[in-house]
Parts: structure tokens; sequence; C-alpha cells
């Protein structure tokens, strides 16, 4: 499709988008877009490193520890597909201006915070207007870049900030938390959001509607459930346990939900996800990979930090600055595969060598111990396992926004985003039942073969055998973490096409209905769309 000016006249009811912009805003507008994801996926993690000091300094339990990260987790993860349908029926830089306020009001909210209820609230506020931005964001860049050449581009840098952030959190968290205050891990995206606000007011066209508004009630209350009960009843899984009647109440209320929520988007007039969006080949393979990656991300995120932090007593400063090489890696193979190697090869054999690629690197993580060190064991795993992940990320979130209807980029946007945290959410409950198992079961075996130690143990060997408990503890997981990797580079790189996606729209593949689309990049604007 030709750029065209701010002054070309557009046929009546066509959606006013970024994409008509010269391409140095463009540019501008993914430097706004990269800022506003950031802080989104920083506040993912930032907050775990600062948990400690928040705890002392609002004096609340080890067990509502956990509210701090829940709370986000549950209102953000629950709310996506609302917000992201909300950006396509009453505008993206409405929904994203508003996020962005909201988000920032929150955050000083939860900075101020003098009682745990109030930290916990600001928290499930920032959640809430989470879900409304982080979907504006990346349909925002849907609809921006539609030159195959310079989507890849934006792609990369997209994807490397969704991949990265997460250990930038961790980076940030351990600065702020040791220099400053465990508040201005929630005091720094006021920053953040000023400068977005700023380049949303003057960069992003207002999109016009093309007729009435209409939202899917039965939709929206039925997935909104659904998430909910799924986020809540992994988190519940991962502190208390799978057996507790909580957890399977509410993992078995959010399977109905998602199952009624299938079936209603198949009758419904105005369905919150047509199922257009999901059934295509290409995007149902590329949202599955986003969830089977962001389940074995915990794994590299939680447990080696616990390694680092102790087993060989980092500092959180110093257990940020120890995942550089990862981020290195994945920032550097992220716009490799982009940039170069999606438009000549397509995403299938990038996802599935990536993946691959990320198992490999946790399989060998498994070499640490309690008394190796990070050069010799860590680094090495790191820079493999992020390379995979610059591979496999990237290309999946730009494979699960291609070829979708502008009227559709906000709710395929949120999509990817539900899948990250749902994945997380698995990945958290499920690899932590099995090293919290695993530890137990070592500690359990050395006081069988040794009773008569065990009934007397000096403190030194109490010592020694729970630092080797919890070795064996995050090995057991990093084992789990590959086998997640490795299969869901078979499963998903299977359900990919072969092939650029730009030569699979000039061909008309069909998708999973039988339908022949045309990507929206190839679209002319005022012609009928899918």
């Amino acid at each position: 499709m030709s750029e065209t000016n701010a002054s070309t006249p557009r046929p009546p009811g066509t959606p006013t988008t970024a994409a008509a912009e010269p391409g140095r805003r463009r540019w501008l507008i993914l430097g706004l877009v990269g800022l506003a994801q950031l802080m989104i996926v920083l506040d993912l993690t930032v907050m775990n490193i600062a948990l400690p000091d928040a705890q002392r300094a609002l004096d609340f339990s080890n067990v509502d520890r956990q509210w701090v990260i829940t709370a986000y987790a549950l209102t953000f993860g629950s709310l996506l597909l609302f917000g992201g349908r909300l950006g396509d029926l009453f505008g993206r830089k409405l929904t994203f201006i508003t996020g962005l306020v909201g988000f920032s009001v929150a955050s000083a909210v939860g900075g101020a915070s003098v009682s745990f209820a109030m930290l916990v609230t600001a928290r499930a506020c920032q959640g809430v207007f989470g879900a409304l931005l982080a979907p504006a964001a990346l349909s925002i860049l849907t609809t921006t870049f539609s030159d195959p050449e310079e989507r890849g581009k934006a792609f990369a840098v997209f994807g490397a900030i969704v991949g990265a952030g997460g250990l930038i959190g961790l980076l940030l968290g351990g600065a702020l938390t040791q220099y400053l205050d465990w508040r201005w891990c929630l005091y720094v995206n006021l920053f953040f959001a000023v400068v977005a606000l700023a380049g949303a007011l003057v960069l992003l066209p207002w999109q016009k509607e093309r007729g009435p508004a209409r939202l899917d009630i039965p939709g929206v209350v039925s997935v909104s459930g659904a998430m909910f009960c799924l986020v809540y009843g992994f988190s519940n899984a991962a502190t208390h346990s799978w057996r507790a009647d909580s957890t399977l109440a509410f993992l078995a209320a959010g399977v109905v939900l998602l199952a009624f929520f299938a079936f209603w988007q198949t009758r419904a007039r105005d369905p919150l996800l047509p199922p257009r969006v999901v059934l295509n080949r290409n995007r149902g393979g590329s949202y599955l990979t986003i969830l089977v990656a962001g389940s074995g991300m915990f794994g590299i995120f939680l447990f080696l930090t616990y390694y680092l932090q102790t087993t060989l007593h980092y500092s959180p400063l110093i257990t940020g600055v120890a995942f550089l090489p990862m981020i290195g890696a994945l920032v550097v193979f992220a716009q490799l595969s982009n940039i170069v190697l999606m438009p000549r090869i397509g995403p299938k054999a990038l996802v599935g060598v990536g993946m691959l690629a990320a198992a490999g690197g946790m399989a060998w993580m498994t070499r640490i111990g309690v008394h190796t060190g990070y050069a010799s064991t860590v680094v090495g795993p790191m820079l493999v396992t992020g390379a995979g992940l610059g591979l496999t990320i990237p290309s999946a979130i730009n494979t699960g926004t291609f070829g979708v209807q502008p009227s559709d980029a906000g709710v395929a946007s949120a999509t990817i985003n539900t899948g990250q945290q749902i994945g997380g959410s698995i990945g958290t409950a499920l690899l932590n039942t099995i090293a919290t198992s695993a530890i137990a079961s070592y500690i359990a075996g050395l006081t069988a073969g040794h009773p008569a130690a065990a009934a007397h143990p000096s403190p030194a060997a109490v010592a020694a055998i729970k630092a080797a408990a919890a070795v064996h503890g995050y090995t057991t997981a990093f084992w789990w973490t590959a086998a997640i990797f490795a299969g869901g580079g078979i499963v998903c790189g299977t359900i990919l096409r072969w092939g650029p996606l730009s030569r699979q729209a000039e061909a008309g593949q069909p998708d999973s209905q039988g339908q022949r689309h045309m990507p929206a990049a190839a679209k002319v604007p005022g012609k009928p769309g899918q």
C-alpha cells in the first residue's frame, strides 16, 4: 500500500490511522508505543525485588504479600480482551491516553501507600488501566506499520521490549530499591507516562468511527470472569496447593466460563473476539507460542533470581545486572529474526528453532550447583536462552497481528497479551509446585538415609542440606522449563505455515474457515475488508 499524505482525501467512513503519517512520524510513534509497553512489562516484575522492603514498611504478613503481585495480574489478565475491544470501538488514541493517565495515577497512589489495603487497591487499578493501555499500544503499532520491511523493524523493537522488559524490571527494581526506596518502583512510572502522554497528544491521530459502537456484553462478562478465575486459580495453586478446594473451584469455573465464551462467539452478532481472528492458522499458532513462552519464561525469572540471591548471595542490584547477557542476546536476536529472517523464511522455522534453542539453554542451566560460579555455569545458558527467545517472541507477535482487519486490531493485540498473562500464571503455579515438591523429596531422602544425623543435625549441616535442596529444586524446575520450551517448539512450529507472511498473503492461502483474505497491509482504503 502506498503511503499517503495527511492532506490526501479519504473515502467517507475510512478510519484515520497513523499509517497515513509521514515516515519520520511513524518512527516517533514506535518510540511512544515502545515506552508505554516498557512501562507495562516493567510492572510485572519491578515490584518483585521491592516486596521485602514494602512488607517491612507497611507491616503486612507473608501470606498477604502475594496480593501485591496477584492484584495486578488478576485485573490485568481478566480485562485485556475487554480493553482491546474498547480500543476498536471507541478509538485507539482515546483508550491509549485513558490507560496512560489512569496507570500513572494508580502508580502515584501506590507509591504513596500508607497501608497494605491502599497498596493492593492501587495495584489492582494499575491492572485495570494496563488492560486498556497494552492492547491499544500494540494495535497502534499494527495499524501504523503496513510496509513489510518497516513492519519487521518495528516489531523487532517491540518484541525485544516484551521479551526483555521483565528482566529490565528486575534490574531497575534492584537499583531503585537499593539506592532510593521501594516506593520509587511505582513512582518511576510517572516519568514514563508524562513523556508518553505528551507524545500521544501530538503524534496520534483521532480514529473516526464508521458506525455505532456495539459491545458484546455476554462475551465481556464470560471471558473476564474466565480469565479472573483462571489467574486466581493458578495463583492459589502456587501459594497453597493444586488439591485445595478453592484452587479446584476457581479453575473449574474458569474452564466452564471459557467454554461458554467460545460457544457464544460463534453465535453473537458482534462477537468480542471474532472467530476469524483466532481460527487463522498462523495467528492461532502465534497465540499458542506466546502462551507457552510466557509459561517457560517464569522458570527463568523466578528460579534464577532465587539462585543468584540465595545461593550466590548477590544483592538485588547485582542480580539485575547479572541478567544483562540474556537481555543483550534477546535484543540482538530480536532484530535478526524480524528484520533479516522473517521476510525470507517466515515464522515457522524461527519459532521452532527459537524455542528449541531456549530449551537447550535451560537444560544447560541445570549444571548449576551450590558451589558453582556465575561465569562458568550461568552466562552461557543465559546467552543461548536469550537468543532463542529473541527468535521466538518478536516473530510470534508480528504473526499474531498480521492480516487482521483494522477493526479487529485491538482485540487481536489483546489476545497476545492475554496469552502471555495466562502463560505466566500457569508457569508460576506449575513450576513453583514442581520445585517445592522436589525440595521436599530431596530433604526427605537425605533424612531417611541418615536417621541418626537427622535427629540431631548441626547448624552447618542444616544449612548445607537446605542449600543443596534448594539448588535441586531449581534444577528440577529448569528441566521442566526446558520440556515446556521443547514441546512448544514442536507443537507451535507444526501449526505455523511455511514461508514468509507476505508470500502467503499474495498466494491467498485460506484460513481455517476456508476463506481467503488479503492482509491489512495490502488493502485499499475504502475497499471492503475480509
